[in-house]
């Protein structure tokens, strides 16, 4: 069974950046999913990259202000985050597409 372990997040004040990592065990590559979930608020799809990385997709709320990418040597996906808003704070989970399979999560606080 696959293990997501993620790196990254933090506190960051309005407008600024973090990257998130998420790091796949194995040499298995695999599509994959970020969401985010907010105290209060519904899980939320953020972005998703496909196992080579030549396709992605954004959700409308981070669209071009977040980054998705990967590189497979390292069998890791990440989600370079620009341009921050309060309204981005949450714990963001990667998860392998089409499988019961999360990271940890990681915590992304947002100071206004």
């Amino acid at each position: 069974q696959v293990q997501l372990v993620q790196s990254g997040g933090g506190l960051v004040q309005a407008g600024g950046s973090l990257l998130l990592s998420c790091a796949a065990s194995g040499r298995t590559m695999y599509g994959i999913n970020w969401h985010r979930q907010a105290p209060g608020r519904e899980r939320e799809f953020v972005a998703s990259i496909s196992k080579t990385g030549e396709n992605t997709r954004y959700a409308d709320s981070i669209l071009d202000r977040f980054t998705i990418s990967r590189d497979n040597a390292k069998n890791t996906v990440y989600l370079q985050m620009n341009g921050l808003k309060p309204d981005d704070a949450a714990i963001y989970y990667c998860t392998v597409y089409g499988r019961v399979v999360w990271g940890q999560g990681s915590q992304v606080t947002v100071s206004s």
